[in-house]
């Protein structure tokens, strides 16, 4: 380990790190740092890596419990690990600015944490880019950590112990049409708006677009303290905005980062990241 470089990425968060091969066939000292990592750093982008899906997948099960894709789960039932973010479909075949998918996709430009809206969220999630496009595309994050350390002290009191309703139809029948099978797989789940980094004992607030409600609260209450929270984290001096490139693998945490699309031409450009998940540790609350 004593050849690995970290690179600062944001004030608040991030790193780029060097010097570190990943894959199926790391050692136990080298999960272990990669852990470390994102307790520490929470986002982690690791240039030139060549991670082709069955050497994703494999580093996947090194951080833990590969998360099933939801959408195809949903939709048919079908169990796969893998997501796939862009307009290439399995054909290799580009699709449009119209195209039912890409249209789906315009939900992540909204802030949020992958999955918080599953009994069991996202602990991280793994990118890894194929084809980016030669303009716009990036994508933003923000820390929810460091967001939450500058609350003042009567919003975290406010705040430490309420929960929060999540629900992936409210959060995308904002953008889109939600298929009816996908959306009655995903009950709305409760989980508290604070949570705790279990090795580092750091705090953040767990927001985003699939934060419905605070549970017990009217829906104008809600929305009141939800937008005022999603709005303190996401100010422009807090965004790490991440220009994708081919060849790189990124990490971050879903307990404590947010982050959304930027938007790009599917009818110009190419766009292909294949993305795993590593399921959470913390459970939530079916309502």
């Amino acid at each position: 380990m004593d050849n690995v470089g970290i690179e600062k990425l944001h004030p608040e968060f991030g790193a780029r790190i060097t010097g570190l091969t990943l894959g199926g066939e790391m050692t136990a000292d080298e999960v272990a740092f990669v852990h470390e990592a994102i307790d520490t750093y929470s986002f982690l982008c690791f240039p030139e890596q060549d991670l082709p899906d069955e050497e994703l997948l494999a580093f996947t099960r090194l951080l833990g419990e590969p998360e099933v894709e939801h959408v195809a789960l949903g939709k048919t039932g079908e169990e796969t690990y893998f997501g796939t973010i862009g307009n290439i479909g399995d054909d290799g075949e580009k699709r449009g600015n119209a195209h039912v998918s890409t249209k789906h996709q315009t939900g992540n430009n909204l802030w949020h944490s992958d999955s918080s809206f599953r009994l069991v969220p996202t602990y991280v999630t793994i990118t890894q880019p194929h084809e980016v496009p030669g303009e716009g595309g990036a994508t933003e994050f923000v820390s929810a950590r460091a967001a939450y350390e500058k609350l003042p002290d009567e919003m975290k009191t406010r705040i430490e112990t309420l929960e929060v309703i999540h629900d992936y139809v409210f959060s995308r029948t904002q953008t889109v049409k939600i298929d009816l099978n996908h959306g009655a797989s995903l009950p709305p789940i409760r989980h508290p708006l604070v949570l705790t980094n279990p090795r580092n004992g750091k705090k953040n607030y767990y927001t985003g677009s699939h934060a419905r409600s605070v549970s017990g609260w009217s829906g104008i209450e809600s929305r009141k303290l939800l937008d005022e929270l999603n709005a303190f984290a996401t100010v422009p001096d807090n965004i790490y905005s991440h220009p994708w490139a081919v060849g790189e693998t990124v990490i971050w945490d879903n307990r404590c980062v947010l982050h959304r699309g930027t938007g790009y031409d599917a009818d110009r450009w190419r766009r292909l990241l294949r993305q795993t998940r590593v399921v959470g540790e913390r459970r939530g609350v079916t309502l």
